[in-house]
């Protein structure tokens, strides 16, 4: 089978697998749809992020969908032919974390396509795939590109829920890539009563009016836009901020209320943080990250039209076509989602 494999920055291959075997417990799943995630873009451009960095070849990829083909010994609920969606939390269910309820923050954690670990553990675009039973979502009623936006979606809900309920609030999004649109989207399902995004293109700006947001602002254009919201100690209850840029985080503080949720779910580096203004306002500050729960969720919410991912969806190539597909997905002034179709 072919897989697609980062050996460095700009270093990507499809190289041929072995194709796994179900064992107990497990399923055999051809692949249809994968989307290239901002963890795939870093590896791809930058060999890594942060401390991160890529010190072995590692399969690419935790967004996707599939076939599945068959089932192993002792799988229940499942079925050959059903079109499942795969969370690529595989936590360990048995440490302190875990016991606690938060596998997202699982001491042995085994999230598809990851290089925090040494060893990296390996990533899910391949032809074929063997998962756990228990990470199969039944996506019946959704397109393969559709479940494999379960991920990213999966994201947003677990930092949705970092925010509390958000009925009535107003809500600030800066960033509007695929994970800022989510925000926007889940923002107005859950009753914002207004929804501000900023970015830097004109194209990410109309894709989030498009899917619900009330004004939108292209601070690379007018950068003091966010100063119309500083009056009388500010205007927003909560933050969804995208971007991971520390000058970005900084511009928002004015513009947010006293007792503001700060959620972060931008992963760029270390930041420095204006953290006497943040103090001074009594901001709550939380980070948000992965996810584990929320993945079944999220399908659910695709299935019952809660939500439509399809918007976010802006091309989608074949595998022989990946390295046209990461840097389209690096271009953030035509492309959102780009997925790689396995079919």
């Amino acid at each position: 089978m072919k897989a697609i494999v980062a050996h460095a920055a700009k270093d990507l291959r499809l190289e041929d697998r072995d194709t796994p075997t179900a064992g107990p417990g497990q399923v055999l799943i051809k692949m249809q749809a994968g989307g290239i995630c901002g963890s795939d873009l870093h590896y791809y451009n930058h060999g890594g992020f942060g401390a991160v960095r890529l010190r072995e070849p590692m399969i690419l990829g935790h967004e996707v969908s599939g076939i599945i083909e068959a089932l192993g010994d002792g799988v229940t609920g499942l079925r050959a032919g059903q079109l499942v969606a795969v969370s690529p939390s595989r936590p360990c269910q048995d440490c302190t974390y875990c016991h606690d309820g938060k596998q997202n923050h699982c001491l042995n954690m085994r999230f598809y396509g990851s290089a925090m670990p040494f060893p990296h553990i390996q990533g899910a675009f391949q032809e074929w795939l063997v998962a756990d039973a228990t990470q199969c979502a039944v996506a019946d009623g959704l397109t393969a590109a559709e479940a494999a936006m379960a991920e990213p979606l999966s994201v947003v809900l677990h930092a949705a829920k970092q925010a509390g309920a958000l009925t009535g609030k107003r809500v600030l999004v800066t960033g509007c890539g695929p994970i800022g649109l989510l925000a926007v989207l889940v923002a107005r399902v859950a009753g914002a009563a207004q929804i501000v995004a900023t970015d830097i293109t004109a194209f990410t700006l109309h894709m989030a009016e498009k899917v619900g947001a009330d004004i939108t602002h292209n601070v690379a254009e007018t950068p003091e836009a966010l100063d119309n919201y500083t009056a009388n100690k500010g205007h927003f209850d909560v933050l969804f901020e995208c971007t991971g840029v520390a000058p970005v985080v900084a511009s928002t503080i004015p513009a947010l209320r006293p007792g503001a949720i700060m959620v972060q779910l931008g992963l760029g580096g270390d930041m420095m943080l204006p953290v006497q203004a943040m103090t001074a306002k009594e901001l709550q500050f939380k980070g948000s990250f992965r996810f584990h729960a929320e993945f079944f969720e999220a399908v659910d919410l695709m299935r019952n039209g809660r939500l439509d991912v399809k918007p976010l969806i802006t091309d989608t190539l074949p595998l022989d076509e990946m390295h046209a597909a990461f840097e389209l997905a690096s271009d953030r002034t035509k492309a959102l989602k780009i997925q790689l179709s396995f079919a």
